[in-house]
């Protein structure tokens, strides 16, 4: 489904709220084959045991992009992703963690070195089951203003 939604249409203070998931173990071995981070704080239970954290910790390259899966949506055909700002691992996540993602339109300005488009920063809070904030981090998106697209609904 795409839905355009315009740099006009994004609302300071707007926020959206995404169903939780849980982090299984099959994430993790499957996130350590795709990164090669076999590390034995992700993939051995016994040698964790010994540490203070007890237990396995989900990496935190899957967190951040299983919370990116999470808030996408529609797409909007007048936007893309500028990239990520600000991204801290503020608690970790174990097997059996359920996240939510709030997601909060935290900033809008212009965008200088294309006028016809403007940044929008969207504030990303992964929570797990607890509501103890687990990632936060700023997603920037490159917004067409109405009016200034190419004319075919594309932002590039």
């Amino acid at each position: 489904m795409t839905n355009p939604e315009w740099f006009e249409d994004y609302t300071l203070g707007a926020q959206r709220e995404t169903v939780g998931r849980t982090i299984t173990e099959t994430d993790i071995v499957l996130h350590a084959g795709q990164t090669g981070d076999f590390y034995p704080h992700h993939m051995d239970a016994e040698w964790c045991k010994t540490q203070e954290f007890g237990q396995r910790i989900a990496h935190g390259t899957l967190i951040f992009s299983v919370a990116v899966g999470m808030g996408a949506g529609a797409i909007n055909p007048v936007a893309f992703t500028y990239g990520y700002d600000r991204i801290r691992f503020v608690r970790p996540v174990y097997i059996g963690d359920t996240l939510t993602v709030r997601i909060r339109v935290h900033d809008k300005r212009d965008y200088p070195k294309r006028p016809e488009l403007g940044l929008v920063v969207e504030r990303l809070e992964v929570v797990n089951q607890r509501q103890e904030v687990v990632l936060g981090c700023d997603h920037l998106l490159l917004v067409a203003r109405r009016g200034q697209s190419r004319g075919d609904d594309q932002c590039v």
